[in-house]
């Protein structure tokens, strides 16, 4: 492996110009591609294997002008204080209203409050429901202000007039954090290499990386039902780790060059080396991601594969472009120790004696591996304690911010209607096999009312053929609370006793119980997902540490970090703590698929900071070194620039925080708190305290699998048939 990354770190060297000029073409394919491809459609949400998608097909199949995936509004009005909405006034209004809506050319169907029974007990907040024949992302701009210019018509004749549903869904917005995100991360490139110039550089191939990637999901959008979230993690994900990759690189490269090597065989040492680190930190991202379509939710899948495209292509770039990069650099990038004149160079470097920090920290938790192993074990266990609390649902308008006209619509349906109105349940009865479906449509309704925790149970709705039929069912709970959830199950279970009686099948389906569904298939999928995975990388680590127990050490540590991040999620999302400094209006259950995706794409970043680290110090293990020493000699040449790639990933992680969808939110909170306790408890105190510990017996390896592994030779041994004899001298006598 070494000396093929070698080879084309080299070639990449003196070929520049073509190297640049095939990211150039791609950047440019992949952008035309985005700019001519059609417009993205709404991403289909399908669960299979679930009784709510289960229905939902059988819905399309039964009820075939029901437009099932058609956009939904609901047009909330509230009369002014003494008013009424059955007040002649008011009721002209809405009436007027619902006309406008009627006109609209993609509008479906549009149920007057009056006539569909939709006006509140107390007579003040009435609603009317629009549907359209096209989904939220198909919608035209011009019915999206319609049906703006309709509900401002009726604000100005004196109701309060909001608006629910998917209709005016939007594509999130990061804001302007992600900026800053990508700002710190090149003030960060700046101090840790002392000049611009190399500090560009990862954020330059960074930054094709994603164009290149996010580029290429938006060209691919539409053929494969990609959605909005695709390109937003993937570019999340590639710019933290394509920055990261980058970094190691370029650093490797200017350490070879203080050895005194010249500067093409200082590249092709680096893409040797460092460059073989980066090929399984980012195959260990890969499978993380991949690894997501276990759980069986296409959704998920497509994000994760998605998102691994991303980031083999930064991978790709940092073994091919920054090498070409620096051949046009040229001696305007300086060794390591040295500064750009524009920094202050110019000076000679100071004289080795003081050993750098990480060089001290070392030795410190050499000396003290025990109380730093407890410490970082203890302080990472408490975080974890909230993850105990874990709640788990998916958002709904309630979780949108206040100032949004969905969450206030939301707000003014409980308040008029019982919270669980704005998540009613759907009942399918199938009654295809039974001798009297009218009779089992009746049995379900009658059975359903005498549960607990149901306001409204309305009559059952046939199809034409007879043989279906839909009832809805209104809680009196909201919708993400455990009591709908108990509701849900109890109607499922009463559902298994009546299709015995009367030989139908009885489905309970809706965004509520569909969710109910996703929660748990994800808990499900999570443990076979988690051994996967981490068996995977586990082979794939044995292979790189060629050592049994450092790959058990890496894995154990990431379980630590990745529980004290969904602590902190807890603490902050479901409990509120710090709530107002990440800008959290609502709190309420952590999204069912955050622990999953967790797992998946924290592991894999964490194990960019194990290879890189550790191979330093395997690397000068195999070297002669003793055990303590080449555990201190792993951070003299590596902690800085792990810090230094950790609190970029830290810094562009933060950046998503700011967006308006809670998702991307939470995700970029989670993956940050988690890159901070992965890299500087676990892999910068847990890590090395272990190590030490261990001694010779963490590169234990049974003598049968060290003669079946393959030798991809991480640590560049096999370059020395590479380097010039006369230079290797000269080398040994500095």
């Amino acid at each position: 492996m070494a000396t093929f990354l070698y080879k084309l770190g080299r070639l990449a060297f003196r070929r520049r110009h073509f190297v640049a000029l095939i990211w150039v073409a791609l950047l440019t394919l992949a952008g035309v591609g985005a700019a001519s491809a059609p417009a993205a459609g709404n991403t289909s949400f399908s669960i299979p294997g679930t009784e709510a998608q289960k229905a939902f097909d059988l819905l399309e199949q039964r009820f075939p002008g029901m437009s099932a995936d058609g956009a939904t509004a609901r047009v909330v009005f509230k009369a002014p204080k003494g008013e009424k909405m059955t007040d002649a006034v008011n009721k002209a209004t809405v009436e007027k209203t619902v006309k406008e809506l009627r006109s609209g050319s993609e509008v479906a169907s549009v149920a007057d409050p009056y006539t569909g029974h939709a006006v509140s007990g107390n007579g003040t907040i009435a609603y009317a429901s629009v549907k359209y024949e096209v989904s939220g992302m198909e919608l035209e701009d011009s019915s999206k202000d319609a049906l703006k210019d309709a509900a401002q018509d009726a604000r100005e004749a004196g109701l309060t007039v909001e608006i629910g549903g998917d209709a005016l869904s939007a594509t999130p917005e990061t804001g302007s954090s992600e900026i800053i995100g990508i700002a710190v991360a090149a003030v960060v490139l700046v101090i840790t290499f002392g000049s611009l110039l190399a500090a560009g550089f990862p954020l330059l191939t960074a930054l094709i990386g994603v164009g290149i990637g996010v580029s290429a999901i938006t060209a691919l959008a539409s053929a494969l039902d990609l959605g909005s979230t695709t390109s937003t993690l993937a570019s999340m994900i590639g710019l933290a780790v394509g920055i990261d990759y980058a970094l190691f690189i370029v650093s490797r490269y200017r350490a070879e060059l203080a050895e005194g090597r010249e500067r093409e065989e200082a590249a092709g040492r680096a893409v040797g080396t460092a460059g073989s680190a980066v090929v399984f930190a980012g195959l260990t991202v890969v499978i993380a991601l991949v690894g997501l379509s276990v759980v069986n939710i296409p959704m998920l899948t497509k994000m994760g594969v998605a998102a691994a495209g991303t980031v083999a292509v930064a991978v790709l770039i940092a073994l091919t472009m920054i090498p070409a990069l620096l051949g046009y650099a040229g001696r305007r990038i300086k060794p390591a120790g040295q500064k750009s004149r524009l920094l202050g160079g110019g000076r000679t470097p100071k004289k080795p004696g003081r050993p750098n920090m990480g060089t001290r920290w070392a030795s410190f938790v050499v000396r003290r591996p025990v109380a730093v192993l407890l410490l970082g074990v203890l302080g990472l266990g408490a975080a974890a304690i909230p993850a105990a609390s874990l709640e788990l649902g998916l958002p709904d308008d309630g979780s949108q911010p206040a100032s949004t006209t969905q969450r206030r619509a939301y707000d003014l349906l409980s308040e008029g209607f019982g919270p669980g109105f704005n998540g009613p349940l759907m009942i399918v009865v199938d009654a295809k096999d039974s001798a009297d479906p009218k009779a089992a449509f009746s049995e379900v309704g009658d059975e359903i009312k005498g549960l607990k925790d149901v306001v409204t149970v309305t009559p059952a709705t046939p199809n034409k053929a007879g043989d279906t039929a839909t009832i809805t069912v209104v809680p009196d709970s909201k919708p993400s609370s455990a009591t709908t959830e108990d509701l849900v199950h109890a109607i499922r279970d009463k559902g298994a006793d009546i299709a015995r009686k009367t030989d139908s099948d009885v489905l309970v389906t809706g965004s509520t119980a569909m969710n109910i569904d996703v929660s748990q298939k994800l808990n499900d999928a999570l443990l076979p997902y988690l051994a996967l995975v981490v068996g995977l990388a586990f082979l794939l680590l044995i292979v790189v540490f060629r050592s049994v127990l450092v790959p058990l050490k890496a894995a154990l540590g990431f379980l630590l970090s990745v529980m004290a991040a969904l602590g902190a999620v807890v603490a902050v999302f479901q409990w509120g703590w710090l709530s107002g400094l990440m800008n959290v209006e609502e709190t309420g259950p952590v999204m069912s698929m955050m622990p999953i995706f967790m797992v998946g794409v924290v592991f894999g970043l964490a194990m960019d900071y194990e290879v890189f680290l550790v191979t330093r110090m395997r690397e000068a293990y195999v070297h002669g070194e003793k055990p303590s020493q080449a555990v201190v000699t792993g951070f003299r040449h590596g902690a800085r620039v792990v810090t230094a790639a950790a609190v970029i990933m830290i810094a562009v992680f933060s950046g998503f925080i700011g967006s308006s969808e809670s998702m991307v939110k939470m995700i970029g909170f989670g993956l940050a708190i988690a890159v901070f306790f992965d890299a500087f408890l676990v892999r910068m105190a847990i890590v090395p305290a272990v190590l030490a510990l261990l001694g010779k017996r963490a590169w234990w390896l049974p003598k049968w699998l060290d003669r079946a592994l393959p030798n991809v030779d991480v640590e560049g041994e096999g370059l020395r048939a590479h380097a010039d004899p006369e230079e290797e001298r000269e080398l040994v006598r500095a």
